[in-house]
């Protein structure tokens, strides 16, 4: 598997156990982090930091991020 296949389905991954943290589709969640560019400009460059974390943790960077950025993620 390539770096960049590796670097998706870390993604798939954030996007999906985010969904379930907040009870929604995945599909939304994919929709709401691709509207405000969290997907090209904070999961993929974050990748080699984040993928070695626990669950929890990187589901709170994620949510951190949003926020520190003045971001939401309004359902």
């Amino acid at each position: 598997m390539s770096q960049k296949e590796r670097a998706t389905e870390f993604v798939v991954f954030c996007i999906e156990n985010l969904a379930d943290r907040l009870g929604v589709p995945g599909s939304v969640i994919f929709n709401k982090l691709n509207s405000i560019g969290a997907i090209s400009g904070f999961l993929y460059p974050s990748y080699e930091s984040l993928h070695t974390q626990s669950k929890e943790y990187i589901l709170d960077e994620i949510q951190t991020y949003i926020s520190s950025h003045n971001l939401s993620i309004k359902l």
